[in-house]
Parts: C-alpha cells; structure tokens; sequence
C-alpha cells in the first residue's frame, strides 16, 4: 500500500520562496490606487473574448471587472443571479424570457446599452455561426441590422451551442426589452444567462474592427475597467470606466502579469513588485502569512479537480479499467498531503448550491487497491502503458498530484506513464495516442446542466473530442435540458452520475478545487470563493 506523507509530497513542489523585505505599496490620500497582480496565466488562446477564452484564468482577469452580462453573479456571496445590465425580468413561458434593460448603462466606447447590442450578442455572427438550436431553428436574424461578418475561431459556435444548445434568438421588443426565444422549454433560461460566454459586448465596435483578432484582444463592453493594454503571455492592463453604471470604480488600474513559477509570484509579492499572487498552494500560505503586512485570502470554490479518460485508448476502451483507476485512487491522502486538509473530497461532481436538484447520499468511488485488482484481472489487463497527458502546475499542485496517481496506480498493477505537455492544445492533439487529462469542472450557474451536461453531454467538450461518449447520457442530457418536471430532471440527473462516474466512467473526481491568493494587508481587500477577483466598490475600502 502506498506510504505518503505530507513531507515527502511537498517536496515534490520545487524550491519555497525567498526572503521578504517590507511592501512598497502605499495609498495616496486622494488618489485612487493601483494594483499589480501576479497570475500563472492570463488567457489560453491570446484572446479576451469570453467564447473563446473558457478557462478559470480567464473567469479571474474576465469577472466581474471587465464583462457583465444582463444577468450578474453574486460573486461576493453565494454565486445565485443578481440584476446586471437587466433591471428585471419575467417568463413569458417555458421556452420565453423576457427581460428589461437597465436605461444609462454605458459601454466603453460612449454608446448606450440597447437591446441591438443583446441581439447582436447572441447572433450568428457573433457566436453561432450556421450551428442550429436544437430541436428548431434560427429566428429573428433576417431582422438584424447588418453586421460585419469576422472568421470565428473554431471552438466559438460550439462553446455557444454547450451554453445555449436550443437558443433560437432574441428579439428586440424595444429598445430597453429583449425577449430570449428557446426551440425547446428550458428551467435554467435565467441561470445560463449569467454563465460563463452570456455577456454583452458593443455592436458598433465590432463593426469598427478589422478583424476578430483586433475586436478580441480589446473588446469594448460595460464593465467597471476598460481595457488599455493587452499583451499576450506578458500583462493585461485594465483601467478605470468613471461612466460605469455601477458607480466610479475604486482603482485607477489593475494589470495583471504572467508569472508561470509559484516562487517568483511569492517572491514579487513579499519584495513589493506584486500586490497580489495567486493560485497558491498550501505550503506557501505559512511564508506570506508569517510575513508582516501580508495575508492569505482564499477558500474552496465551485469547482472540482478531475481526470479524463479517452476511450479511444485501446487499453482504456474497457470501462473495467477505468473502473479500476478511480478505486486505485487515495483522495484523502492527497487532500492531506497537497492541500493541507485545506479542501475536501466532494459528492461527486455536484455543488451544494445546486439546492434541491443535489443528489443525496451520493459519493466518489472509494479507494480500494483489491477491489482495482480484481477489477483489471476481469479486463484481462497485461500491463499495456497508459499515457497521462500533464500540464507544468496549470492546476495548483498539478505535477505533484500527478505523480502521486502514477504511484498509486503502479500499486495496483496500472502501468500510467506521464507526457508532460507546454499547452491546451498539446493536450487535445489528436495526434499520437490519448489516455488520460488533466482537468477541471465548474458549475457556471446553480444547476447540474452546466456541469454534467454542460462538459459532459452531447454538447460538451468531451464529446466534441470524441474522448467519450455514451447514448443513456445523451438521453438523460436531454430530459436535463428540456424537461420542466423537477422530479424528472433530478432522476436523469443521478442517473447521469451513476454512469459518468462508475459504471462507465468518463472523469473520476478528486477533490473540490480551493483558491489562495496572497496580498498586502492595507488593501483590505477580499476574496470571492471563486477565481473571479472583485475590484468593484462594494469590495474595497472607501
């Protein structure tokens, strides 16, 4: 049985960080401050478009400092819908939402919200391309105003299709109310509109660029910053809006910079370079913490750890290996030894405040090497390698995490050998032989279809890249989608964890994801239990 204890994991995560000297930082009485902050990443794909840029860096630089959508998310508290750009809003029926847009509201560039820039949002030029809703078809596009067609990036239409698989259109009642048009009745009209993609960006402005590439590396929205500089792989430079409907934001300037090494952001923050480092791991709490005029901010978040596994892999293609893999795993000696006890094993992939849509009793597979033994002689198993495609600490901890597997697996027998890999699009290259990812799976709104169908069903990322699929999700993804029988959809929704997770597993989950984040005491700043970072004036001292 695998022996690991807390000491010989850390020593896994490199070299602690330096000696501090005392922060620079100082408030100019008058003046609004500025912030620097340092991130492992900024964005995966060099862009700022919230299609195109579906990541936990991009929730951070993205939310809710840059884009708003007509719905917000109580980012502060605890994650539901609170108005944004929409005042209020009504069903109008199963398949109809209607809402009120919030008179004043200003973008970047001067123009005033109207319900043509919603329309525009949730196009075909923006977002769809030719993809159709499920179950209908495109409505309201012949009475748009015409836009300047720009070449998409691939994933776009289908990152939209995952968030909005029936949307058919919004129609522009009048200028301040917009109607959200569905092909198929759907419970969670309001929930999606305040997920990760919704948000509204500036018609004109999209017209005036030249080319994607140009509107998606300086999008004009509404939010509290604007955009001054973007450098891709270098800085974000945001700087204040004073014309936000929100009020006039707190900062003068927030830049995030990239900063791929844990010990240089730790190191940056104690030396002063740095108000801000994030993404933590627990071994580094105790140096800022015990570190004068610096503090940790951070806890666990809607979001979960993961393995993928690619059924196109002829060892994996029996789902009793894979059964084996998510047995062979000891969940809770990682949580201790990586995190500190700092997090915690989940109920599978769900989140508490999924409310009465929550499947009691449910539970990971449990760490058991004999039943994982017998489960790889049944597949007739004979050590074939496995390959785990593995991202440099993407993830807090994720090199050590990944290491820890290996061994634990080797105990059983599983023969799982790692593949180091620089970027995302190394890990989906569908070239060589796949086997096992790392990942991460939020819920973008308060209910199970923004996760499990969401990243798992018909529409999701795992099908689009043919990792996995299964007919009984779909079905199931569909009755989750379109059914607005609560008991119906709770029912396909523990139907969809029994298959995803152990009888024809697809992730195995390993542990609620936890945010730490250092900063400089005197900021008197806090953080959400998110990645978003909040530099509104509700989250900073006056």
């Amino acid at each position: 049985m695998l022996s690991i204890n807390r000491r010989s994991v850390l020593g896994l995560l490199g070299a602690t960080a330096g000696s501090a000297i005392l922060p620079r930082f100082a408030l100019s009485q008058g003046k609004r401050p500025s912030v620097t902050i340092a991130v492992q990443k900024i964005t995966n794909n060099n862009t700022l478009d919230i299609w195109n840029e579906q990541s936990n860096v991009g929730e951070r630089v993205f939310f809710p400092n840059l884009w708003e959508g007509l719905i917000l998310r109580d980012w502060m508290g605890n994650q539901g819908p609170v108005p944004g750009l929409a005042s209020d809003w009504k069903r109008i029926d199963d398949k109809t939402l209607e809402l009120k847009l919030r008179p004043g509201a200003k973008f970047h560039n001067g123009d005033e919200l109207t319900a043509d820039d919603v329309v525009f949002s949730f196009s075909s030029q923006r977002v769809f391309a030719s993809t159709q809703p499920a179950g209908g078809k495109t409505i309201f596009e012949d009475d748009n105003k015409p836009t300047s067609v720009k070449e998409l990036p691939a994933t776009v239409p289908g990152v939209g299709r995952r968030l909005w698989p029936a949307l058919a259109g919004v129609e522009a009642i009048d200028k301040y109310t917009v109607r959200f048009h569905n092909a198929t009745p759907d419970v969670t009209l309001e929930g999606r509109l305040y997920a990760f993609g919704s948000q509204i960006a500036n018609r004109r402005a999209w017209d005036e660029a030249a080319t994607y590439v140009d509107w998606a590396r300086k999008p004009v929205t509404t939010g509290p910053y604007r955009v001054a500089e973007f450098k891709p792989d270098v800085s974000l430079t945001l700087v204040a809006f004073d014309e936000y409907w929100g009020g006039r934001p707190p900062l003068e300037q927030i830049r995030f910079v990239e900063v791929p090494e844990v010990a240089s952001r730790v190191n940056g923050l104690l030396s002063g370079e740095y108000d801000f480092a994030c993404d933590l791991p627990p071994d580094q709490i105790a140096t800022v913490q015990n570190t004068p005029g610096f503090e940790v901010q951070g806890s666990t978040i809607n979001n979960h750890r993961i393995s993928v596994f690619n059924v196109q892999n002829p060892v994996l293609k029996s789902p009793l290996v894979r059964r084996a893999m998510t047995h062979s795993i000891d969940r809770q000696a990682i949580v201790d030894a990586l995190w500190a006890g700092q997090t915690k094993i989940p109920a599978g992939l769900q989140f508490p405040f999924y409310g009465d849509m929550l499947v009691e009793g449910w539970f990971v597979p449990e760490y058991n090497p004999t039943l994982a033994q017998d489960l790889l002689k049944q597949a007739n198993y004979k050590g074939d390698p496995i390959p785990f495609r593995l991202l440099n600490n993407y993830y807090t901890n994720q090199t050590a995490n990944g290491q820890i597997m290996v061994e634990m697996w080797k105990q059983v027998g599983l023969n799982v050998e790692i593949e180091m890999k620089e970027n995302w699009g190394q890990i989906h290259d569908p070239a060589g032989i796949k086997g096992v990812r790392d990942w991460s799976a939020g819920a973008g709104f308060n209910d199970p279809v923004s996760s499990i169908v969401a990243q798992f069903g018909p529409n999701g990322e795992v099908q689009q890249k043919k990792d996995w699929s299964n007919a009984e999700v779909n079905q199931m993804s569909q009755i989750m989608e379109t059914s607005t029988d609560r008991v119906q959809r709770k029912k396909a929704f523990a139907r969809m964890l029994e298959i995803c997770e152990r009888e024809d597993p697809v992730y195995q989950v390993l542990h609620q994801n936890a945010v730490f984040t250092g900063m400089k005491s005197s900021l008197k700043w806090k953080a959400a239990p998110a990645f978003a970072m909040d530099f509104r004036s509700n989250n900073w001292p006056s």
